[in-house]
């Protein structure tokens, strides 16, 4: 894997092998592409005749949605799913570098339009401005915000002028919550006036702090360091501390830029299991939620029994938030989560650590694939009445991965440590396997045989477009992830 210290050269030619792939798997894709399009024409499929069906019903009135972010899975699979629901569904998003997203060609999408992005001079004028002129000019009842990390904040900004100017209602939360849940230090002092419980975090501002703490720390436990922003590089250190000595901790903590501008939070290690929530909650009340394993870049989506003991503490706990947040208290929820070796198996008395919260929608929305019951949540905001009874969970057992991505990592990158001697041959075997499995009994994220195109232009334009702005940049990058289209710079 390439990292900052790699050459431009290095870089360019990894950018040039990914294009060369996708050249190569062009003709096959293609095949799928056309094959599907094909079994869509000669069967109507499950979609149209759930969208026919909801036109059919008495009293029935399609709304006219806004999704932002359906570049990514999440944005696109909630465009799908009001579709399917029968309701007109316009689409929106960044495209960085003029790359075309792929949610721009969906079947679901009844126009798109590209997004300007928040920028140093003007701040969030431009995409706020955005976000008004297609909310005015299509008559958008309901706007959905899938927004990426980047520009959560801005949302939640947006979000108050949208409401205040026009009848259009967000899922999106305040300005004020967003910031709160969005930073990893306030969102632990949040929880814990709430009265649930937290691992044991605090922020530092400079590297005597840090020492300090570390130094102070109860004998045996452990602790890792993240900053308080987003900050690429610095995501996937996982380093334990305090260190054998003194001085290898002191080494440590110096190389992390730590400042008042730049703030960092120390937080308890937990050895155990990582899980992930997503919810949707609307003035305070869950109406959607699912759990699943997590990791720290999580590509494969397999959703917990809604009956588990761990499952219902992680809805118990986003309840107790929900309820906490009031009536005012409207967008995707979705948590963080380490549990104890010992509770994981052990599920009587589940003790949940909340690590953070993501005060948007999570990927894992894609386990809701098909499940048009979720929309009425989200249109109860308008002030539909749900049906049913408590939050709709997701109606069927499909695990979602991307064969993209498990291409590279299950048989290219596997193959060429083999090669290099790196990797054992048993190892390698153990991938091709999972590969097989996934390929055969799993489902892509991007891919429904109603709407294949937005899966082929995610492999066919997008991600060459991405690939090509970089060759010709020199821009470093050390991983991808798939599902929501972010580069992760070095």
């Amino acid at each position: 894997m390439l990292d900052g210290t790699s050459s431009v050269l290095a870089h360019r030619l990894q950018n040039a092998a990914l294009l060369i792939l996708s050249l190569i798997f062009l003709p096959f894709d293609t095949f799928i592409l056309f094959l599907s399009l094909f079994v869509r024409s000669v069967f109507s499929g499950v979609a149209e005749f759930k969208r026919y069906q909801a036109w059919q019903r008495s009293g029935f009135h399609p709304r006219r949605i806004l999704v932002t972010g359906v570049g990514m899975t999440k944005g696109l699979v909630l465009a799908r799913q009001f579709y399917e629901a029968g309701h007109y569904v316009i689409g929106a998003d960044f495209e960085p570098n003029g790359s075309l997203v792929c949610g721009r060609v969906s079947r679901s999408i009844k126009k798109f339009y590209p997004l300007r992005k928040p920028d140093v001079k003007s701040g969030s004028a431009p995409y706020v401005h955005s976000l008004l002129d297609i909310i005015t000019r299509e008559k958008i009842e309901l706007w959905v915000s899938c927004s990426g990390v980047a520009s959560a904040v801005e949302d939640g900004m947006a979000k108050e002028i949208i409401e205040g100017r026009t009848d259009c209602k967000a899922i999106q939360f305040d300005i004020e919550t967003t910031q709160t849940l969005h930073e990893k230090h306030t969102f632990i002092s949040h929880t814990q006036e709430i009265g649930l419980t937290i691992p044991d975090t605090q922020e530092v501002s400079s590297q005597a702090e840090a020492e300090k703490f570390l130094r102070d720390a109860p004998l045996g436990r452990k602790y890792i360091m993240k900053p308080t922003g987003v900050d690429d590089t610095a995501r996937a250190d996982m380093t334990l501390l305090p260190k054998a000595t003194p001085l290898e901790t002191s080494k440590h903590v110096a190389k992390l830029r730590i400042s008042r501008e730049m703030p960092w939070i120390i937080q308890q290690f937990i050895k155990g299991e990582e899980y992930c929530t997503h919810s949707l909650v609307v003035k305070g009340q869950v109406k959607a939620f699912v759990a699943c394993p997590s990791a720290e870049l999580l590509m494969h989506y397999v959703a917990l029994p809604a009956d588990s003991a761990l499952s219902r503490a992680m809805l118990d706990f986003t309840t107790k938030y929900a309820n906490a947040g009031g009536p005012g208290f409207t967008g995707h929820l979705s948590f963080d989560f380490m549990v104890s070796d010992e509770d994981v198996h052990n599920a009587k008395n589940i003790t949940l650590y909340p690590i953070e919260c993501n005060p948007r929608a999570h990927t894992a929305v894609a386990l809701f694939s098909g499940t048009t019951a979720m929309v009425d949540g989200y249109l109860s905001v308008l002030g539909e009445t749900s049906k049913g009874f408590g939050p709709v969970i997701p109606s069927r057992n499909d695990k979602y991965y991307w064969v993209g991505h498990d291409l590279v990592t299950r048989v290219i990158m596997p193959t060429l440590s083999v090669l290099t001697l790196q990797m054992s041959l048993r190892e390698l075997i153990r991938n091709y396997s999972t590969f097989v499995n996934h390929l055969l009994t799993w489902k892509d994220g991007a891919f429904d045989i109603w709407d294949p195109l937005p899966w082929w232009w995610l492999y066919h334009v997008y991600w060459p477009m991405q690939f090509l702005s970089c060759f010709r940049t020199g821009k470093k990058w050390s991983r991808i992830n798939v599902s929501t289209t972010k580069m992760f710079e070095c």
